[in-house]
């Protein structure tokens, strides 16, 4: 995380740092980004990078966590959308999140992301519960889910079917930038899967 000097920078002076940490982490993989090149697309001298984040892990994962906590709040309003469907929510974000992909300035950081995927990338992505702040937004985000409709016994089966949509929607996002098969079949493999869970899940199967 940032230290507390990098957020006592005025707001434009942190804007240009990420930004131009957000443009080598879209040129390049975490292991292969260059914080040479961070800081000469920030102007800012290299001691000064060192006072604001450990290294540049520390700066990608603060990127990611900002990128995944508006994710979050995307898939949140998608279930109050939604009567707290949790299947109809995540089939709405990856299409969503699909079409911004092809368009948005995201594109390449996503890209790098998802084909560079490690265990720890994967565990941000994935609903965490060993933060304070983060099980806090995890047990607001089950709360919105409607269990009504679901053959769950407690909200320890709703997150362990949650962290299964995950990790199918990461598959399938994975599966979209290594350009597998094309995009009509990548949709029809996520709803395929998500067809298969809320059969064995949906009390009205």
């Amino acid at each position: 995380m940032p230290t507390q000097t990098f957020f006592n920078l005025p707001k434009e002076k942190r804007k240009v740092l990420i930004d131009a940490a957000f443009k080598e982490f879209s040129r390049a993989s975490l292991a292969d980004a260059s914080i040479a090149n961070i800081i000469k697309e920030a102007c800012i001298p290299r001691g000064s990078f060192y006072q604001y984040f450990e290294d540049k892990a520390d700066i990608f994962f603060y990127i990611l966590e900002e990128y995944n906590k508006h994710n979050r709040e995307k898939v949140l309003l998608l279930l109050k959308e939604n009567d707290g469907d949790i299947f109809i929510a995540f089939n709405e974000f990856f299409k969503m999140m699909l079409e911004r992909f092809q368009h948005h300035e995201y594109r390449y950081f996503a890209q790098n992301i998802f084909l560079n995927m490690s265990y720890k990338v994967e565990h941000r992505l994935a609903l965490n519960v060993n933060e304070p702040a983060a099980k806090e937004r995890t047990n607001e985000f089950i709360r919105s889910i409607n269990r009504s409709r679901l053959n769950v016994a407690d909200e320890k089966e709703v997150l362990h079917l949650t962290k299964i949509i995950v990790a199918i929607t990461i598959q399938n996002f994975i599966r979209f930038f290594a350009k597998e098969v094309p995009l009509d079949e990548i949709i029809g493999y996520y709803e395929l899967e998500l067809d298969l869970l809320k059969r064995g899940l949906s009390i009205d199967k």
